[in-house]
């Protein structure tokens, strides 16, 4: 089967031939792909960090340099180099938002039966397999493509339910992307006032039309806008 990887040492990103994957075991479903969504944040800021050199890979990810200083100190320099590069080395899956129809259910599954369709966070694959409670069905009235951003919905929804916001609060959504524009509307619809900041003017004037107040990250002020809003 086909599916897209990326390389993490040079940030390549190829659709190869895979195996499709063995029977699924435990509360898994194996899921046939019709769509999968592309995410043009995450997707592109893994894409630009394989494409980086070692020095901007380390700028990028502090924690993971204190993690290789520790091992050094530990195993070696050898040793450790050795184990960075072999990581860097693995291919790596790529996506996270797909939509399929069930071909196998795992034992011990329950509420998905072959033939359902369902949503996932499955890769950019011909086949994926799922853990049931990372999959929902897709009521009939919904279409493949529609259905595919239900995961990215689900990032803004969880945001959103960790912040427990009560009815008149002010909050601020920094970023309007697709899920910062998703998170603006779930906000509004539960009473909250909004504050949406970004840099691109398109951005800034759909959360506008979706009942957000802005401010232009561009112009600078924006805990002073913040300030402002929160009155």
């Amino acid at each position: 089967m086909k599916q897209l990887l990326q390389r993490l040492d040079t940030g390549t990103t190829s659709v190869v031939d895979v195996p499709v994957p063995a029977a699924v075991s435990g509360p898994n479903i194996l899921v046939e792909t019709r769509a999968s969504v592309v995410s043009a944040g995450t997707e592109r800021i893994l894409v630009e960090f394989g494409r980086a050199n070692l020095i901007d890979k380390a700028r990028q990810q502090p924690d993971k340099v204190r993690q290789v200083v520790d091992k050094v100190r530990t195993d070696g320099l050898i040793p450790t180099y050795e184990a960075v590069t072999s990581k860097l080395d693995q291919p790596l899956p790529l996506g996270y938002c797909n939509v399929g129809e069930v071909i196998e259910v795992g034992a011990g599954v329950t509420g998905f039966q072959v033939g359902d369709r369902v949503v996932s966070n499955g890769p950019h694959a011909e086949i994926v397999v799922a853990a049931q409670n990372l999959c929902a069905r897709v009521p009939d009235g919904v279409s493949d493509d529609a259905a595919a951003f239900t995961v990215l919905g689900a990032i803004a929804l969880q945001g959103v339910r960790l912040l427990q916001p009560t009815l008149g609060e002010r909050v601020v959504v920094m970023g309007l992307g697709l899920i910062g524009l998703v998170a603006v509307q779930i906000l509004r619809a539960n009473g909250c006032a909004v504050l949406g900041l970004d840099f691109d003017p398109a951005r800034l004037a759909l959360a506008e039309q979706l009942g957000a107040t802005t401010h232009d990250l561009s112009r600078g002020g924006a805990l002073e806008a913040a300030g402002s809003f929160s009155r």
